[in-house]
């Protein structure tokens, strides 16, 4: 994932820029700490010099005032993969994410890999639960199939079929895509697959900017 999150680095303002890690969907099977800690690891490998671990694990630390602060200082907010609804159910409506939701309104860069993207789009697809679940809605009308090139692609068919109106976005194991003021883009060693609503399927180019 270097390509895609040096590209976020950059966007949030290079390698100086305070990056705050969410390892809240590791939580339920205690992983936390050790996916937190690796989240850590890897943004300095790659250059940051501000990584920090922000320790909301459940409703209560959600709520915590004291790291609502911390996740402010932010210039950019990842959030880990691991269990999705338990992930958008901890966030919606805490102190955490009004915090999150403020720093991406001034500018700061928000990101999220497998359970991490799926939640903020508009609907995601819980395969531990298998449920089709609304998301916090950040990326309206759409829907992410995380390891689209390993198992996310099975999903399409009953998912455009529940989602008749949404676009499925199929992205594949060690690829992002990133969105500007230019529009979205692909970053990494595999692709990302478009299922728009009227059938249509697009695979874009890492040169093409495009529109969810």
């Amino acid at each position: 994932m270097a390509e895609a999150d040096l590209h976020a680095i950059n966007l949030a303002g290079g390698f100086e820029a305070h990056i705050c890690i969410l390892p809240t969907a590791a939580a339920p099977d205690n992983n936390h700490t050790r996916a937190g800690m690796n989240g850590v690891r890897w943004f300095r490998s790659l250059g940051a010099m501000q990584v920090s671990v922000v320790n909301v694990i459940d409703k209560v630390s959600a709520s915590d005032l004291s790291l609502a602060q911390t996740l402010r200082s932010a210039q950019m907010i990842y959030l880990l993969g691991g269990f999705p609804e338990y992930l958008a159910t901890t966030l919606q409506g805490s102190l955490t994410w009004e915090a999150t939701l403020e720093v991406f309104a001034n500018g700061g860069v928000l990101a999220g890999s497998s359970a991490g993207a799926m939640v903020l789009c508009e609907h995601y697809y819980d395969p531990y639960v298998k449920k089709l679940l609304p998301g916090l809605n950040l990326v309206p009308g759409s829907c992410v199939l995380p390891h689209h090139n390993n198992f996310g692609r099975e999903w399409v068919g009953s998912l455009s079929k529940l989602l008749p109106d949404t676009i499925l976005v199929g992205i594949d194991e060690g690829t992002g895509m990133i969105s500007d003021a230019d529009g979205w883009q692909v970053y990494g060693k595999g692709g990302v697959t478009l299922y728009r609503p009227d059938g249509k399927i697009e695979v874009p180019s890492r040169e093409v900017r495009f529109t969810l």
